[in-house]
Parts: structure tokens; sequence; C-alpha cells
């Protein structure tokens, strides 16, 4: 089913085709992303306006929409140029004035018959103690009153398009709207109480009373479900085309990976453990491994993503580690390398840095097999970069990998395992969204020896007390870092504020005692001033993002932030994972600029009180938002237009749970409720799972 069902040809045709809507309106739509019928029956009003007949405006609680009828009486033209025009009407118990402004006075004279009786409709307000409605929304005569909606719904706007023309497309789309077959699970769709997709468009357009706009009422709930259920749908194909395709069985011999333990100073944790004979167990089936490594701060993902690299390598094959940015594939590296050395093996780093002959000398390499794991950035991706054997590719997400690159990343190695980690926790309703098609481990205990970080909040004013403390500090041999906020993310003001507070520590605590790291560095001056904190010649990183400094430093006890109230939650969580990796009890203080605003009271008080990763991540994302937790554009998260993340996170689960039952029934839906399914991806555009079906 490689073509649009023609069903829903009405809903994909041109938006001109909508009453009220000429090419001029069309284009200013598609400013937010409407552009076909479709999209206007899934944009709905978010308010309503109660303009239920009253008899008087008297009462009302100004400034209120009021609908009346009234006698109109004399008509008052401005005494000046671009004045008030005023209109004396009278209702059941008082007068009040219609009042417009740069209006033909025989045009109202038309409107509005002096003696004659109207019904208008529009906001009323006190002006010097006179009620008035600017404006009125509605005139009409007394018998056409009845086209005035006794609650009208008001639909989100772009600059140009007024609430009536979007009430009218709206309207006209939902006459058009077809019935469609269910694909909904009849038990579910009974227990739940929704209404059929057609009758479910039709009263969501059409609300009676603000209850009717709640997420929960059952015509709306049951639109958002449909999102969910065709996204997750999506995941769900997506998984079973990775569980289709053949992948090869990887079985380790441990012996490298027993040389790795030896080398240990600890005992891997108990969920280290269970992660990694979860991955090996995948491994050794014959079809591609598709897993999720979710793990917090420090609890060790690197040893488990080591394990699994050395399977590959045990059986003969290669692995490949791919992060975001140089930096943190050079992290990877520094973090990877000893425990890599100590099995014996071979580890190269791949990036947009590498140029000409070293370039060509480490795709060389790669292809012969002689780099056992290679550690890259996107520049993995590209055409001449070739492998002996690629049968593990690990993606560190740090969110910017989508479904796409992952299928992609899977072609490097036509029958690679993948395995996704991600840097910080991410709260359950997201991961169903962004990772249903994944099996999920997760580490969720701290390796022994790392000691709780002491957080705490200090005012800005107390900046001196701050310094005090790290001379104290330094004079006992420990190493602090301190990161300052990019300032409105300009590259010139964000090199000022690292720069000018490196200039005051300078002064205040010794030359040669503190380094600088920022963004408008070159790379080997970068290098030069972390390697020089590594190994302790200075006792201060200053530094704009400590996640761009991303060494691994034990001694480093103190983590000082700098306008804290500025970062957002998941990344002053992942900074001050920084500390507290070593022999020292860390402290992580929080500078805030009083006062402080009630959303960034709550983040660094929830800092404070918590240092669970999984806890913080739901709080973020009540605060901020899907969206802003992964920064939709990059995210791969699907822009739903009813359903809401956050709020309907528990619909998710049962839309993943309903999803996978159908494919599991019916993996390729033929059965009716599978056809049905098929209009469900098609009406909801996931051209993706469309693919997967006619390719599948």
């Amino acid at each position: 089913m490689s073509t649009r069902p023609p069903i829903l040809f009405p809903l994909f045709a041109e938006l001109e085709t909508l009453e009220g809507v000429g090419p001029k309106t069309a284009k200013t739509l598609a400013a937010i992303d409407i552009t076909r019928p479709r999209d206007v029956l899934f944009t709905l009003p978010y308010s309503g306006i109660d303009r239920r007949r009253r008899e008087t405006v008297q009462g009302a609680n100004y400034p209120e929409t009021v609908t009346v009828e009234v006698t109109v009486g004399d008509h008052r033209a401005p005494q000046r140029r671009g004045g008030p025009y005023r209109v004396n009407v009278e209702d059941a118990a008082t007068s009040f004035q219609l009042v417009f402004f740069h209006a033909r006075d025989d045009y109202l004279r038309r409107i509005l018959p002096t003696g004659q009786r109207v019904v208008v409709s529009g906001k009323v307000e006190l002006f010097d103690g006179m009620a008035q409605m600017v404006h009125p929304d509605h005139i009409l005569p007394p018998n056409e009153a009845g086209d005035i909606p006794d609650f009208e719904p008001v639909y989100p706007l772009t600059a140009g398009v007024t609430q009536k023309t979007m009430g009218k497309a709206a309207h006209s789309a939902v006459t058009r709207a077809p019935e469609l077959p269910e694909w909904i699970d009849p038990a579910q769709k009974a227990s739940a109480g929704w209404p059929d997709w057609h009758e479910a468009i039709a009263r969501a357009h059409a609300p009676k009373d603000m209850a009717d706009l709640s997420p929960s009422d059952a015509p709306r709930e049951r639109l958002a479900y449909d999102e969910f259920m065709a996204h997750q749908l999506t995941l769900g194909l997506a998984r079973a085309k990775l569980r289709r395709t053949k992948g090869r069985a990887t079985v380790g011999t441990g012996k490298l990976q027993a040389k790795v333990l030896d080398a240990l100073p600890y005992t891997p944790t108990g969920a280290q453990t269970r992660a990694i004979a979860e991955i090996a167990a995948d491994m050794a089936q014959d079809r591609r491994m598709n897993r999720l490594l979710q793990g917090d701060v420090g609890a060790g993902k690197t040893l488990v993503a080591l394990k699994a690299l050395l399977i590959a390598v045990e059986a003969g094959g290669q692995g490949v580690m791919m992060a975001p940015t140089e930096i943190l594939a050079r992290q990877h590296l520094e973090g990877l390398t000893p425990l890599a050395e100590a099995a014996g093996v071979v580890i190269e780093i791949l990036t947009g840095r590498d140029k000409g002959a070293e370039r060509r000398r480490k795709l060389a390499a790669l292809k012969a097999g002689d780099i056992q794991i290679l550690v890259g950035t996107h520049a993995v991706f590209q055409k001449d970069v070739e492998f002996q054997d690629l049968r593990l590719a690990i993606v560190d997400e740090q969110h910017r990998f989508g479904v796409r690159q992952r299928l992609e990343l899977g072609r490097k190695g036509a029958q690679a395992d993948v395995l996704v980690m991600t840097a910080t926790p991410i709260p359950r309703s997201l991961s169903l969204a962004q990772y249903g098609d994944m099996d999920v481990s997760i580490l969720d205990e701290k390796p022994p020896g790392r000691k709780p970080i002491t957080t705490a909040l200090v005012s800005q004013g107390r900046m001196d007390e701050v310094v005090d403390y790290l001379r104290r500090a330094i004079a006992e041999g420990r190493q602090a870092y301190w990161v300052c906020p990019l300032v409105e993310e300009s590259e010139l003001i964000d090199l000022s504020s690292a720069g000018e507070r490196f200039k005051r520590l300078r002064a205040a605590l010794g030359e040669g005692v503190v380094g600088l790291v920022h963004g408008q560095m070159p790379p080997e001056e970068k290098d030069a001033a972390m390697a020089a904190f590594q190994r302790g010649d200075t006792s201060v990183l200053v530094s704009t993002t400590v996640i761009e400094v991303g060494v691994d430093v034990p001694n480093a006890s103190i983590m000082v932030i700098e306008r804290a109230e500025s970062f957002g939650l998941a990344q002053l969580h992942q900074l001050r994972g920084r500390v507290g990796r070593g022999e020292a009890a860390s402290t992580c203080l929080l500078m805030y600029q009083p006062p402080l605003s009630e959303t960034g009271e709550k983040r660094l008080t929830t800092m404070r009180e918590t240092e669970d990763g999984f806890r913080i991540a739901e709080v973020d994302l009540e605060m901020r938002g899907a969206g802003d937790l992964i920064g939709t554009a990059q995210s791969g998260l699907p822009r739903f237009r009813i359903a809401d993340l956050e709020g309907q996170a528990a619909l998710m689960a049962v839309a993943q749970s309903d999803a996978r039952k159908l494919l599991n029934d019916d993996p390729d839906l033929t059965g009716a409720r599978g056809q049905a399914a098929r209009i469900l991806l098609w009406l909801m555009e996931q051209d993706q799972a469309i693919r997967l079906i006619s390719v599948g």
C-alpha cells in the first residue's frame, strides 16, 4: 500500500478548497504549519467565548463578552479625524455605548438604524464609568441572531488570520471529514468511553463549554490517543524490521573482558553486571540488537560500553562508539584507552579534525581490521569510512540521534548490533516517545566509592567567601571547576564572562593557579589547558561549560556554577556529576543572582534535595515540556498537534502496548484492524512507517 487511500483525498486537498480560505490566507496559515484540510482538523480550539444571550450588560464582570438585545439610539459622529464614533443603545435594564474607530458613518447608520432592535455581541468594558462595547464581534437583526453560537470556539491564530476565518475553515474541514474504519482496540475504546473518529473530530471543534476543552474530555483524549498510536505503530514497525533484519550472532570468549576486570580497582555494580548480561544475550542472537542503555551521571556506563565492544572484538570483529561532539568523542577515548590497553586492544579516534595523510592512514587501518575499536563523531557516517567487520555500533545519544540515524548507522555494518547510551536519565513518557522501538537497560546504582556530593545555594553577593573557600581548598591540594554561564549565547560576551572571571580569580589566587577553557580557543590551547588541570599543574579551571571540558579528574572535588539559575536542570545535574569521582568529599556551589524567579528557585532547590537523575529528569519535564527538554528540532521527537507528552504519559503507555499487540497479532497490518491502522498512518503522515510496510 504505497499510495494514499482515496478515502483521505479530501483531507489532503489544497487549503483553498476550504470555505473562506483564499491564496493569501493559505500562505499566512502555512506559517503555523497548516497547509491542508487535515492540518485544520488537527488544530483544535484552545479556549472558548460564552455568547449565551443575556437580558442586560448590567452586573457583567468587566471586561467581559456579553450578547444582548438592544434598541438603537442616537449616533454621534467623531468631532475630530480618527476620533471614536459612538452609538447609544439600551438593553432591558440600562443604556451603554457601541464604539467604532475609522468606521464609515453611512455603513453604521445602515446596520444600526435608530429605533431598531438588534442583537450585539462583544467585549464590554467600563470607560469613565460608562459601559461600552468597542467594535462588536456580531451585529444582527433578532431573527438572524440564532447564527451566534452559545459557546464560540477560539482557535490559535497567526497574524493576518481572524477567528472568523479560522472558524469557517474548521467548519468546512469537519464537513468533509470521512467516516473512517476503527483502528483502536474495541475493548480499550469501550472502557475509555471514546467516540468514533469522525464524531470525535466534530465534537472537538464544537465545544459546548470550557469542560469540553479539557485534554481528558473523551473526544480530545481519543484524538490524542490516535497520535500516540500512530507514533507507536511507526516505532513498532521499525522495531519489527530490526528484529527481522538478519543480524549475526556475536559471541565473546570472555578473555579480553577478564583482563579488564582484573585491571579494575573495584568490582562492577549489580546494575552494571545485569546490563552487560542483557547486552551479551542480545549480541549472541542472530537478529540485530536495538537496545537503549540509560544511566545516571556516574553510574559507570563507560565500563558497560567497553565490555560490549570487547565482545565484538573477541568474536573477531570491530566496534564503533559514536559521540555527538568532538570533545565528547575525546572524552570517551580518554575513558576507554586505559581499559582497552589493559585488554591489549587497538583503539583509535576519527573526527572531522583528521585530514589528508593521517585520515587516509586511519581509514586503511580500519578497512584492514587493524583498528579494533573506533571512537568518532558524525565523521564516521561519511561514504569513504569502511570497516572490515563492524559488529557493534554504540551511539552516545545526547539526544541528537533520531530513529533515522540509528537505521543509517546499521548500514555501515550490514548486520551490526546497535546500542544507544543516554548521558542523563530520560523520564518514562519521553523514553516511550523517543525510544519506543528499543529494549531498555537501566543503570540505577552508583559504583562503590562514589561519595555523595554536598550541594549548597549561595547568593552571588557572597563571592568573596567563595573565593576564600577555594583558597583554603587549594592549600589542601584539592582542585575545583568554576563554570560561567554563556551570556546570551553570544560568542564574544561568552568569552568576556569566562575571561573576566579568570582574571579576577588569578588576581585573588595567584599566578599559574588558574586555567581557562572557552569555546573560542583553538583546539590545541583547549587541550593544553585541560591537560594542565588533569596533571594538577593548575588548581582551578574556569570554563563556559565543563561538559566541554569533559576530562575525568578524580582530584577535582569542588564545582562552582555561577548564575546557576540560567542553566537547565539536566545540565546542572551533568555538571555536578563531574565531581565526586575521587577520595575527597565533594561540594557543588550553585551561585545565583537574587531575586530568584519561581522556576529558578524550583530548579536549584531540586538540585539541593536530590542527586537522583531519574527524579531530576521528571521535575525537568514537568517544568519545561518535552520539546524543550530535548530541543525539538534535533530530537527526532514527534511534534504532536493534540496530544501532550507530559500530561498524557499514561495514554502513551497504553498506545504502546496496543500498537505492539496489534503488530504481534497482525505483523503486516492486513486484517480489518490492520487495514484501519494503515489509514491512521497515512492520516498522521507517518511516511517512515508506510515505507516500512511497503518494503516489509
